[in-house]
Protein backbone atom coordinates (compact mmCIF):
# COMPACT_ATOMS: atom_id res chain seq x y z
CA UNK A 1 0.00 0.00 0.00
CA UNK A 2 1.54 3.44 -0.79
CA UNK A 3 2.38 5.83 1.74
CA UNK A 4 0.68 8.68 2.22
CA UNK A 5 1.62 12.26 3.66
CA UNK A 6 0.31 15.76 4.02
CA UNK A 7 2.39 18.77 3.71
CA UNK A 8 1.30 22.45 3.80
CA UNK A 9 1.47 24.67 0.95
CA UNK A 10 -0.09 27.91 1.51
CA UNK A 11 -0.34 29.57 5.11
CA UNK A 12 -2.99 31.74 4.00
CA UNK A 13 -5.27 29.20 2.78
CA UNK A 14 -6.92 28.09 -0.79
CA UNK A 15 -9.03 26.13 -2.86
CA UNK A 16 -9.56 24.68 -6.21
CA UNK A 17 -6.20 22.91 -6.27
CA UNK A 18 -5.38 21.93 -9.92
CA UNK A 19 -1.57 20.06 -10.73
CA UNK A 20 0.20 21.37 -13.81
CA UNK A 21 0.37 18.38 -16.61
CA UNK A 22 4.11 18.07 -15.80
CA UNK A 23 3.52 17.56 -12.17
CA UNK A 24 6.21 19.98 -11.22
CA UNK A 25 3.67 22.57 -10.25
CA UNK A 26 0.48 22.73 -8.64
CA UNK A 27 -2.04 25.83 -8.71
CA UNK A 28 -4.62 26.90 -6.41
CA UNK A 29 -7.05 29.95 -6.14
CA UNK A 30 -6.70 32.12 -2.50
CA UNK A 31 -9.75 35.14 -3.01
CA UNK A 32 -9.40 36.39 -6.29
CA UNK A 33 -5.83 35.21 -6.71
CA UNK A 34 -4.36 32.82 -8.70
CA UNK A 35 -1.16 30.76 -6.90
CA UNK A 36 1.32 28.94 -8.24
CA UNK A 37 3.60 26.65 -6.04
CA UNK A 38 6.74 24.73 -7.62
CA UNK A 39 7.27 21.32 -6.99
CA UNK A 40 9.57 18.67 -6.49
CA UNK A 41 9.13 14.70 -5.52
CA UNK A 42 12.83 13.44 -6.08
CA UNK A 43 14.33 12.42 -3.77
CA UNK A 44 11.33 13.28 -1.82
CA UNK A 45 8.42 16.04 -1.92
CA UNK A 46 9.43 19.58 -1.91
CA UNK A 47 7.00 22.45 -2.57
CA UNK A 48 8.59 26.25 -3.07
CA UNK A 49 7.09 29.33 -2.43
CA UNK A 50 3.68 30.11 -3.51
CA UNK A 51 3.47 33.18 -5.92
CA UNK A 52 0.63 34.81 -7.03
CA UNK A 53 0.69 34.64 -11.40
CA UNK A 54 -2.72 36.90 -11.43
CA UNK A 55 -6.01 38.24 -9.47
CA UNK A 56 -9.40 39.35 -11.01
CA UNK A 57 -12.90 39.13 -10.34
CA UNK A 58 -13.95 35.91 -11.50
CA UNK A 59 -17.22 33.79 -11.41
CA UNK A 60 -17.12 31.30 -8.22
CA UNK A 61 -19.59 28.37 -8.78
CA UNK A 62 -20.04 26.39 -5.85
CA UNK A 63 -18.94 22.53 -6.67
CA UNK A 64 -17.35 23.10 -9.82
CA UNK A 65 -14.02 23.64 -11.13
CA UNK A 66 -14.30 27.40 -12.92
CA UNK A 67 -10.94 27.31 -14.09
CA UNK A 68 -8.25 25.35 -16.50
CA UNK A 69 -4.66 24.97 -17.34
CA UNK A 70 -3.60 24.46 -21.00
CA UNK A 71 -1.83 21.36 -21.36
CA UNK A 72 1.56 23.16 -22.18
CA UNK A 73 1.16 25.06 -19.25
CA UNK A 74 1.23 28.33 -20.64
CA UNK A 75 -2.48 29.72 -20.66
CA UNK A 76 -5.78 29.73 -18.09
CA UNK A 77 -8.72 29.64 -18.42
CA UNK A 78 -11.01 31.48 -15.91
CA UNK A 79 -15.28 32.46 -16.34
CA UNK A 80 -14.68 36.38 -15.83
CA UNK A 81 -17.53 37.50 -13.93
CA UNK A 82 -19.83 39.71 -15.77
CA UNK A 83 -20.09 43.60 -15.05
CA UNK A 84 -23.21 44.84 -13.19
CA UNK A 85 -25.03 48.05 -14.92
CA UNK A 86 -27.07 49.60 -13.28
CA UNK A 87 -29.15 51.69 -15.76
CA UNK A 88 -29.08 55.44 -14.59
CA UNK A 89 -32.81 56.40 -13.35
CA UNK A 90 -31.60 60.02 -12.49
CA UNK A 91 -34.33 61.71 -15.66
CA UNK A 92 -37.28 61.43 -16.68
CA UNK A 93 -38.84 62.08 -19.94
CA UNK A 94 -42.21 63.50 -20.34
CA UNK A 95 -43.85 63.73 -23.76
CA UNK A 96 -46.97 66.42 -23.92
CA UNK A 97 -49.48 65.99 -27.15
CA UNK A 98 -48.02 62.38 -27.49
CA UNK A 99 -50.68 61.19 -29.66
CA UNK A 100 -50.30 64.48 -32.09
CA UNK A 101 -46.33 63.66 -32.09
CA UNK A 102 -47.04 60.40 -33.24
CA UNK A 103 -49.79 60.87 -35.64
CA UNK A 104 -46.33 63.90 -37.06
CA UNK A 105 -44.15 61.12 -37.40
CA UNK A 106 -45.91 57.86 -39.51
CA UNK A 107 -48.00 59.87 -40.92
CA UNK A 108 -48.40 58.97 -44.63
CA UNK A 109 -47.85 61.31 -47.33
Amino acid sequence: MPVRAKWQISTEGGFDPLWARNGRELFYRSGGKVMAVDVTTEPSFQAGTPRMLFEGIYERRNNSMNYDISPDGRRFLRIKAAEQQVPALNQIHVVLNWCEELKRRVSTK
